[in-house]
Parts: C-alpha cells; sequence; structure tokens
C-alpha cells in the first residue's frame, strides 16, 4: 500500500534493513499461521529454477521510501536464494496508483515475466485489469483485499499479521515509558505516545491500536495521540506531524509512513523513537528503540516454488512469525529501557504458543463499552458493507479472514487528532 533524502540518508536506511537480517529463528506454527489461508506454508524448493523464469516488480517509490526499500530488499534477496541471475528480474520504480500501474504491469508482461509483483494498496485495480489480458502471466499483489472474491486464478493477494510485529514494539516502547517514570522524567499520568500515520486505512488503524496494546501491557496508563499526514511519503509533513506531536507532550514517537521525517524529528529533540520498515539506529543512535517490519522475501520464493512445481498460489497469503514473514530489528541497547531483548522474548513466546492474542478483547473497550460482536468488511465491495463476524474466542481475530488488516475500531486511549485523510 505506498509510498527524498540524501545519498547519505539513502545508504544508512540500506544499511539498517540489512542489519534486520539478525532476526529471530523462525519458531514452531503459531495458532495465526493455522488458522490463515492455505498456502501460506513453504512451497517444496525445486532441484533448479529455470532459464525462463522471469520476474517482474513495481514499486510505488524507489530506494528514497522505508517501504519499498522493504520489498526491494526482500525481493534482491529472494532472488538471491532461489539462484535468479540479474536478468531475471526486473525493478520498475516510482509507479503511481493509477494507470501507470497497469501500463508498467503490461510491458513487464510483454518483457517475458511470467510472475509480477505489485507492492502498493492503491495499484490492485491495475494488476487486476492486467491479469485480465494476461491469463498465462501470475499477478500478486500485496496489501490487496480483492483476490479471494475476484475468481482469478492468476491474481492473488498477500499480506503478514504484522500487528504482532507493531505489538512487540509497542511492549519495547511501554519499558521505556516506564523507565522515564521511575526516572522521575513525568508521571505515569502523563505517559502519553504520539504515532504519525499516513492515512485512516484499516492498515493503519490496526498497526497503531496494536502498538498501542502492545504498550499498555507493560504501562497500564499510557495514553497515545495520532496524526495523519495524507501521504504515504512525505518527508516534510512526517516530521511536521512528529514535531506536532512533541509540542504536545508526547514522550515517545512511532509511525506508519515512510520517510526518515519522523525519526529525524525524534532524534534532533530528544525523544525515543520506534520505528517502521527497518532500523534507523546509523542516523538515530541516541532515541531509535527497535522497529518491526513485513520479510517480503519468504512470500516471492514462495510463489516462485508453486510456479516452478506447477502447484497453485493461494488467493490470500498471510505471512507470520512462523514464516519468517515477521520481524523485528536488534533492539538498540543505548536507547531501550533495560530488560526490553528479555521482556520482547518472553512476549513473543507466548504469542508464538497461542496463549497471548494481539486483540484480546478484555484489554480495550470502544467507546467505554465491552467489544463482544464485531462484523468487519472482509469481502470488499463499493460500499464497504460488514459482512464477516471477526470477535471469536475473546479475541478480534485478525487477519485470519483475509490477509490486508480489517481492524477499523477506535478503542479507548487513542485520541484521534485529525481524520481528513
Amino acid at each position: 500500500m505506498k509510498k527524498i533524502l540524501s545519498l547519505a540518508l539513502v545508504l544508512v536506511m540500506v544499511l539498517g534493513l540489512v542489519a534486520c537480517g539478525s532476526k529471530t529463528e523462525a519458531p514452531a506454527a503459531t495458532e495465526a499461521a493455522a488458522q490463515t489461508p492455505a498456502g501460506t506454508e513453504a512451497a517444496a524448493a525445486p532441484e533448479a529454477a529455470p532459464a525462463d523464469v522471469k520476474l517482474g516488480f513495481i514499486f510505488l517509490h524507489d530506494e528514497n521510501s522505508t517501504y519499498d526499500l522493504n520489498f526491494m530488499n526482500g525481493a534482491k534477496e529472494a532472488c538471491a536464494a532461489l539462484g535468479l541471475s540479474e536478468d531475471q528480474y526486473i525493478f520498475r520504480t516510482n509507479i503511481p496508483e493509477g494507470q501507470e500501474c497497469y501500463d508498467a504491469a503490461c510491458e513487464l508482461a510483454d518483457a517475458g515475466c511470467n510472475i509480477i509483483f505489485a507492492d502498493s494498496f492503491g495499484h490492485e485495480d491495475y494488476m487486476i485489469q492486467a491479469a485480465q489480458e494476461f491469463p498465462d502471466v501470475q499477478f500478486c499483489h500485496a496489501t490487496g483485499t480483492k483476490a479471494h472474491t475476484q475468481g482469478l486464478s492468476n491474481y492473488h493477494n498477500a499480506f503478514a499479521a504484522i500487528y504482532e510485529g507493531r505489538y512487540l514494539a509497542g511492549v519495547a516502547a511501554g519499558m521505556k515509558l516506564n523507565e522515564m517514570i521511575e526516572a522521575g522524567e513525568f508521571t505515569a499520568e502523563e505517559a502519553k505516545m504520539g504515532y504519525v500515520g499516513a492515512f485512516t486505512y484499516a492498515e493503519v488503524v490496526s498497526g497503531y491500536t496494536s502498538f498501542y496494546l502492545g504498550a499498555k501491557s507493560v504501562c497500564p496508563s499510557v495514553t497515545m495521540e495520532v496524526t495523519f499526514t495524507g501521504s504515504w511519503y512525505d518527508e516534510t509533513a512526517e516530521k511536521e506531524g512528529a514535531n506536532k506531536l512533541i509540542a504536545n507532550g508526547c514522550k515517545l514517537i512511532s509511525q506508519h509512513a515512510d520517510s526518515m521525517g519522523a525519526p529525524t524529528a525524534c532524534e534532533t529533540a530528544g525523544v525515543p523513537n520506534v520505528s517502521y520498515n527497518g532500523s534507523t539506529v546509523a542516523a538515530c543512535p541516541n532515541t531509535f528503540i527497535v522497529s518491526s517490519r513485513i520479510n517480503w522475501a519468504p512470500y516471492y520464493e514462495y510463489v516462485v516454488n508453486c510456479v516452478l512445481n506447477g502447484e497453485a498460489i493461494a488467493a490470500d497469503w498471510t505471512g507470520t512469525i512462523a514464516t519468517g514473514s515477521v520481524v523485528l530489528t536488534d533492539v538498540n541497547e543505548q536507547a531501550a529501557a533495560a530488560g526490553t531483548v528479555e521482556k520482547i522474548a518472553e512476549v513473543k513466546a507466548s504469542l508464538e504458543a497461542g496463549e497471548l492474542h494481539v486483540f484480546d478483547v478484555s484489554t480495550f473497550t470502544v467507546g467505554g463499552e465491552a467489544l463482544n460482536s464485531y462484523l468487519a468488511d472482509v469481502d470488499t465491495d463499493p460500499a464497504y458493507t460488514p459482512d464477516t463476524e471477526v470477535v471469536e474466542n475473546g479475541y478480534f481475530n485478525e487477519s485470519a479472514k483475509r490477509s490486508a488488516p480489517y481492524f477499523d475500531l477506535q478503542i479507548d486511549g487513542i485520541n484521534l487528532l485529525d481524520t481528513a485523510f
């Protein structure tokens, strides 16, 4: 769904994301993995990649966007693991969410690509249009919602249970707030975080809510303010948003937007920061705590191996911690609270064991009321009609009915400063 920096900052982000390679090992399958659509398991690797395999990648922005850079790094990692040469994949960058996406997809198909990936939410309708025109090419779209109802055998959606990664990052944030409270920097009642979001889409709502709930699990008095920029990538707006939140008394900032705007604002102000899509420790050594991200390499490898083995690709694929698709960077212990690494490991183990659910309805209220039932818009239609019960066994079952997030509730404790986007 998405998304200029100096050359120096570009290099910073590249190095930071490379550092993300030191992610935790994949554990046994979690309950979330068991509930996701068939096909989340890795396809069996073929003995060798045929010479006629050719991949096309469509990115909303270029490597200056942390979001797109994360996809690019995943694509390169997957291609290397699959043994594909550089002439077997093509990158198309700065492709807007419009007719340009359809044109790029058609050009890639005409260039011999038999699998084409796109990375932004607004690319979906144009990818579907191209899939209809090229039935022998597989079209795979990250963050989309329509593949499971579209009925095209060559069009597929994918996402990951990143809400679990954001929850873990929130735990680290809550630990930092507790440390500052204990040091007398502010009172428990003043424990307020800020969050810079792009749009009021369910993906963003799910992300900031899971982050907040992670923080609240260790710092019960925490509240959070959210501001939106109306853009996936706007460094000036993201920096201004972070500065506004800091001026409002927010003691820690996180984000769901794709530039270095918020992290650099935090480093300048000396305010702790939890970033997204990769480590910013090189540029922000004094304030960066940790970052969660989706690792797209497992999905790319899964799709290619399905094609090589003649197996069907899942219409709607959800990556998990177990598939190596939800990862955290190393914790920056210079900025993080003591014990953060150990606490994250403890909570992660509970998530993996199915003992902890991020959206446990006993941990939050909506308008002062407990949430016992909720119909989500899973089978997307033009009116976004709620159609599927998603509260099950005491928790909101995110990313189980469809890979793309559908949590769009405004829970108590989170204050939206603007909702224009």
